[in-house]
């Protein structure tokens, strides 16, 4: 009788509490297509996150989109209609998340881009980033143009939205920096050649050359332009920070010199880095799974990712339940309601009219020393 007793208490004690809704996750990533250098890294930090997201148990259903914006749109549609996931994060290329922003705008659902998707989070109010704008991160490369006296520059670039945000990100600095730009030349992700380009800048002659570039292919112009001789200053950007890219251009990397969020280099900033803690903790547990010296740039926004929703999931559910449009809403202000989340690229103060919230304290420049990524300081 007693244990009947028991028993049935349990059972109305169950009844009685109420049980914890499930968050899930819609993560889309280019783990394979000409992204798949960033996509992997990207993807492999899904899979030693912790099992919660402010305080309630998540879901992660995790689609690859092949670097195809086609493909993005298919797949956050079927996430939020067909899953009914409460946040989408990806893609990890700029014009697949730009696709991607204007469904989950329709559909009403928060989207942590993990891209640079520039002045596109402005005029989304679903749409977030954690990705360095290019402008900020072009300011520490004319800044170090005006140290080495640089005074002419080139462009060779993606000709897609990504290229455009490396250029107008230059063209945001140079003139204070007493930059000029003279040569604008672009290619298309899948070429496999960059020669006539840098025929173009090279005639030019300029003092150094910035590439924007992203992915394996975003390779092509270090590698030539050395190839051709080329002995000026060869500035890359933050979606290039990848140690693949120096094997894939082995030498012809030296010195190249690139912006870059402090995780990559935690280990040489200063005990007073903001950041320095996280990426020290994000460093540990990836290389756990992955294995010394895999951490990345990439994976670590993933991360940073995570570190924001789990802020906003734990402040959203005190205001509805996961599953709901009004989950949904509570969360997608939430996140822009973020003050001084600490990441491992930056310390993230969202606002009405700023998605990315990050400032100086997100950038650091690095250069390619012996095949391994060196802080500047």
């Amino acid at each position: 009788m007693i244990k009947k007793w028991i028993a049935a208490c349990a059972a109305l004690v169950a009844m009685a509490t109420p049980a914890i809704a499930q968050v899930k996750v819609g993560v889309i990533v280019g783990a394979t297509g000409p992204g798949a250098s960033l996509g992997i890294p990207y993807k492999n930090t899904f899979g030693v996150l912790p099992k919660t997201l402010g305080g309630h148990q998540v879901e992660y259903i995790v689609r690859d989109d092949a670097t195809d914006p086609t493909n993005g749109v298919k797949f956050a549609r079927d996430l939020i209609v067909g899953d009914k996931v409460d946040l989408l994060i990806g893609s990890t290329s700029v014009p697949s998340s730009i696709a991607i922003s204007d469904v989950a705008a329709q559909l009403k659902t928060p989207q942590i881009a993990l891209a640079s998707v520039g002045a596109s989070v402005s005029k989304n109010p679903w749409l977030f980033t954690i990705v360095q704008p290019s402008d900020l991160m072009m300011s520490a490369v004319a800044a170090d143009m005006k140290a080495n006296a640089v005074k002419t520059v080139a462009f060779i670039g993606f000709a897609d939205s990504w290229g455009d945000a490396v250029l107008n990100g230059l063209k945001a600095h140079a003139d204070e920096a007493g930059v000029k730009i003279v040569a604008e030349e672009r290619y298309a992700r899948l070429d496999t050649s960059v020669v006539g380009q840098v025929l173009k800048v090279l005639s030019a002659n300029p003092d150094a050359v910035v590439v924007g570039g992203s992915g394996t292919p975003g390779a092509l112009p270090q590698m030539t332009l050395r190839e051709r001789g080329y002995k000026g200053r060869i500035y890359h950007n933050h979606a290039m920070v990848n140690k693949e890219f120096l094997k894939v251009g082995t030498r012809s990397w030296e010195g190249a010199l690139a912006p870059s969020g402090p995780v990559v280099v935690a280990e040489q900033l200063p005990d007073s880095a903001p950041t320095k803690k996280a990426a020290m903790e994000f460093t540990k547990l990836y290389e756990a799974a992955y294995g010394v010296g895999t951490r990345n740039s990439t994976s670590a926004y993933s991360y940073d990712a995570f570190l924001l929703a789990n802020v906003a999931v734990a402040q959203a559910a005190k205001k509805a339940k996961p599953g709901t449009p009004e989950f949904r809403q509570a969360l997608r202000d939430a996140i822009e309601a973020s003050k001084e989340v600490v990441g491992t690229h930056g310390v993230y103060s969202m606002t009405a009219t700023d998605h990315a919230g990050v400032d100086r304290r997100a950038v650091v420049l690095l250069r390619a020393e012996n095949g391994e990524w060196k802080l500047v300081k």
